[in-house]
């Protein structure tokens, strides 16, 4: 529910922005944290924060790059979808990948997961990681990975793939935004996710989903950025924008969608954002010793 007053709501930046022992969370995780990136991944400091999540370069990191669609040959221990994270300093790298929900769901697949401190999901398709994980073992091992204190990121596909709602997730093509998959790994309860969000042009196409199904909170984040996420509350990273599609926002605003950037910080279960340091009313801009609206 949008909160139309937003005296105070920079006290928030003061309040420790991860869950109180024993919380349980409304849209977030209970426990563990979510790296969600917008795709084209380059920020350095991106990559080491999921790495320091997991628990730094030996944590055991699991990387399932499924959504990439390539042969199996390439998803061997040498696949380039380990390059960025090697490049940043993880050296107990392992990858874990199937296009057949039945291996998926073995106990012998799942064994790299039961260790793993982190996961990592690199971009694609998204449908592909429905077809392969749901309903499986491998999907209760990896939200186990997250019951015990750890981390789940990815980029692209591997962001819309951990809402509740399944954006693009259509076979044919992805600029349906509702098609025949519409269900994602739902580690955000009650959420659609879009990337590529102003780099594509596509900072419009989200509202097909909330005009849909307005419970939901829509989130659009751009290339190369990131939402940090513990509990019900997440800091934007990097170099572009979120967009939060909110619909009791719009009611109230008339406007469809309003941008974060980095450092600032919302709380999912209330949807409300803040800016340290300022009265941040993303609707008409920043108050005390904010500067304007984002540009």
């Amino acid at each position: 529910m949008w909160k139309p007053s937003w005296v105070g709501v920079a006290l928030l930046a003061l309040v420790a922005w991860s869950p109180a022992p024993g919380a349980t969370q409304e849209v977030g995780p209970d426990s563990g944290s979510l790296v969600i990136v917008g795709g084209a991944l380059r920020d350095p400091a991106i990559v080491r924060a999921f790495i320091d999540r997991a628990g730094g370069p030996d944590a055991p990191i699991v990387v399932i790059p499924t959504a990439g669609g390539g042969s199996d040959a390439a998803y061997g221990p040498f696949c380039t979808c380990l390059r960025q994270l090697r490049e940043n300093g993880a050296r107990n790298l392992t990858v874990l990948h199937t296009y057949d929900p039945t291996e998926a769901d073995t106990e012998a697949f799942i064994e790299p997961l039961l260790e793993a401190r982190g996961v990592w999901f690199p971009g694609g398709r998204q449908w592909r990681l429905a077809d392969s994980y749901l309903g499986t073992r491998t999907e209760s091992a990896l939200r186990a990975v997250l019951d015990r204190g750890g981390v789940i990121g990815g980029s692209s596909a591997g962001a819309s793939i951990q809402g509740s709602y399944l954006a693009r997730g259509d076979t044919r093509t992805n600029v349906v935004m509702m098609g025949d998959h519409e269900v994602g790994f739902g580690y955000l309860r009650n959420t659609a996710i879009d990337q590529h969000l102003l780099a594509r042009n596509r900072q419009f196409d989200m509202l097909e989903i909330i005009e849909a199904h307005p419970e939901l909170l829509g989130i659009g984040i751009d290339e190369d950025t990131a939402i940090v996420v513990d509990g019900d509350r997440f800091q934007v990273m990097g170099g572009g924008y979120v967009a939060i599609y909110d619909s009791g926002a719009q009611a109230e605003s008339g406007r469809p969608f309003y941008l974060l950037r980095a450092g600032d910080r919302f709380d999912l279960a209330e949807r409300v954002p803040s800016r340290p340091g300022t009265t941040f009313n993303p609707m008409v801009g920043v108050g005390r010793s904010g500067g304007g609206t984002p540009r």
